[in-house]
């Protein structure tokens, strides 16, 4: 799940090409209102909440550049998790592979919820269309878990941690929690192969740095003002990854200006040097439906990693950049097969929560 984090640009600069009282005041206010937008969007659940709440809490899963590419179709003892292939990102994601793990990481969410409001049942991966996924409703039985606790707390936080090491007793509940059948979950922890990693993570984006599709795709997803967030409830708001807030007009000209691989570069290295671990999930197959489980897995893992007062983030420059993916296979003891994703984790600071969209805008 790439949530690609931003280096903006410096809140001095900002500020003198608008006026600093100025833009503070309007951008206090704004993050107040985009609090509260957000807030709203991860209200606990109600006891017997409707399917429409169910929806929303599906919505609080991962996606590639928050581009939330699912839609749900609501029946009668079920619910469609549908790929919206509107919402592509084909430069960084040219085979949908993001998307179908997105939807895997919703519909474990769902499934919880579901569980939580005694509605449990089962999600299955629909072969026969274009790779919907179905929850149906099953036995009335409530199943709370801290995972399902976890879900509107979850958020990839997009800095650097404290570099503190994470038990074996937690490291254990977090593989006993991802596991997911047709889902290898590998879990770095020595410096020696989490450095391996980060060249991989370096030598991705680099790649992807050198390439005008790329950044003209990243841009479009980019958010750099609270009003812009709550207006499209999606994308990579710049406060999510601890950057300042700027006007509209002046974010895409401040990204122009910092963007750069050295500092991306030496920002990720930074990153991967605080991380008590990396996490890198393998499926079976490289299909759609493996695609769905790994996402599902991920989903899971970053729940209970909340659950447990850690943070994470995802580092997926090895698995969107095709030739590294053999390298990171081989590094993880799993050749021939291809990686799906990769998250670093560890103990850190919240950061604002992203933005999602009204649950009556996802609905089929």
């Amino acid at each position: 799940m790439n949530r690609r984090d931003v280096l903006i640009g410096s809140a001095v600069a900002a500020t003198a090409a608008v006026g600093a009282t100025y833009v503070g005041r309007r951008r206090m206010g704004s993050m107040t209102a985009y609090n509260a937008s957000v807030g709203a969007s991860r209200a606990a659940l109600v006891r017997n909440p409707a399917l429409s709440d169910l929806v929303r809490y599906a919505t609080l899963a991962a996606s590639g550049h928050n581009a939330q590419p699912w839609r749900f179709r609501v029946d009668d003892g079920r619910i469609d998790i549908l790929p919206d292939f509107t919402r592509r990102t084909p430069a960084v994601d040219p085979d949908d592979h993001h998307l179908f793990a997105s939807l895997g990481c919703a519909a474990e969410n769902l499934s919880l919820a579901a569980g939580a409001s005694g509605r449990q049942g089962e999600a299955s991966f629909n072969h026969a269309d274009d790779g919907s996924i179905t929850f149906e409703f099953g036995v009335t039985r409530r199943s709370v878990s801290p995972l399902f606790d976890a879900i509107p707390r979850r958020q990839s936080t997009r800095g650097e941690f404290h570099a503190r090491r994470v038990s074996a007793a937690d490291l254990r509940i977090l593989a006993v929690s991802a596991a997911v059948p047709g889902v290898d979950l590998v879990l770095i922890t020595e410096r020696p192969t989490l450095l391996q990693v980060r060249d991989l993570v370096v030598s991705g984006n680099s790649t992807q740095m050198a390439d005008a599709a790329f950044l003209r795709e990243l841009k479009t997803w980019l958010r750099f003002s609270p009003r812009e967030a709550i207006a499209t409830g999606d994308g990579l708001f710049s406060a999510t990854s601890g950057n300042p807030t700027l006007p509209e007009w002046v974010g895409p000209l401040m990204f122009d200006l910092v963007f750069k691989v050295d500092s991306e570069n030496d920002k990720y290295s930074r990153h991967i040097a605080s991380s008590a671990g990396i996490a890198v999930f393998v499926g079976e197959r490289d299909d759609k439906e493996h695609w769905t489980r790994a996402g599902q897995a991920c989903q899971r893992f970053s729940l209970q990693a909340t659950a447990l007062g850690l943070k994470h983030a995802y580092i997926n420059q090895p698995v969107e950049v095709a030739r590294l993916r053999p390298e990171l296979a081989a590094i993880v003891g799993l050749s021939g097969r291809r990686p799906d994703i990769v998250m670093r984790f560890g103990y850190g600071e919240a950061l604002p929560f992203s933005a999602r969209r009204p649950v009556a805008e996802v609905l089929a």
